[in-house]
């Protein structure tokens, strides 16, 4: 995710993305690794200031500044 945003921020004059779109299981790994990593994070609904939102039939996608869809994987 970190590194789709970096890239975006750099095609997009640092503007960011309107959201994220993940599956509950994509967003339980989520928060298992940043929890794994020792985060302190207590917000699971944002990543770096970006919009998490949780939808059953996503691919996992970045929604981009101009509404297009960016796959994470």
């Amino acid at each position: 995710m970190t590194e789709k945003l970096s890239a975006h921020w750099k095609a997009h004059a640092n503007a960011y993305p309107r959201k994220f779109l993940m599956t509950p299981a994509q967003h339980a790994e989520y928060m298992r690794v940043l929890k794994l990593c020792g985060s302190a994070k207590r917000d699971f609904l944002t990543h770096m200031g970006v919009p998490i939102e949780i939808v059953a039939d996503t691919p996992g996608v970045m929604v981009a500044a101009d509404g297009v869809e960016v796959t994470l994987l």
